[in-house]
């Protein structure tokens, strides 16, 4: 066996976030994004971190589709960062091409919520990426993660995890 064979026969499995090609995206949220000169490296290859930063941006606005500012969580003096993340890079994004983050709500235990990730062409047909993040919500003023989430949140995060069943 070859050192690279090795090495990837060590390798965690990947299958809690590949998709068969087959997967419908039906009622996730959509996000567009344009590849822009600051987001590659020097071949003109999406940077693989700014994949996450695209996924945060698709989490973000899709909150604010259902009624949740960021603005309104500081004010609650709720934050909700990432505890977990785990990301398949399928196939590499080019300089200028467009694609779509999609990105949904799977399930949202006590004060921890699940998000589901795929990075597709426009017209579907590739996939570049899938992911999974959880988040936790943390009591900004006293660093510690919350007992229960703010009504406010609870009832609106209810309301997206309705609509993607």
């Amino acid at each position: 066996m070859s050192e690279e064979q090795i090495t990837q026969a060590k390798l965690p499995p990947t299958s809690a976030i590949d998709m068969p090609s087959n997967q419908t995206f039906e009622g996730w949220f959509e996000y567009s994004v344009r590849v822009q000169p600051h987001h590659t490296d020097y071949a003109g290859i999406a940077w693989h971190g700014v994949y996450i930063a695209w996924m945060e941006e698709a989490r973000v606005e899709c909150l604010r589709s259902i009624g949740i500012e960021f603005a309104d969580l500081v004010v609650l003096g709720c934050d909700l960062p990432v505890v977990e993340l785990s990301v398949r890079y399928h196939r590499s994004i080019q300089l200028g091409m467009a694609v779509v983050v999609k990105t949904r709500m799977t399930e949202v235990t006590g004060v921890r919520i699940n998000w589901d990730y795929a990075i597709v062409s426009t017209d579907g047909q590739q996939l570049y990426v899938t992911a999974k993040v959880t988040l936790v919500a943390l009591d900004r003023e006293r660093g510690k993660i919350m007992r229960q989430l703010p009504a406010s949140v609870k009832d609106a995060l209810a309301k997206v995890s309705t609509l993607h069943k």
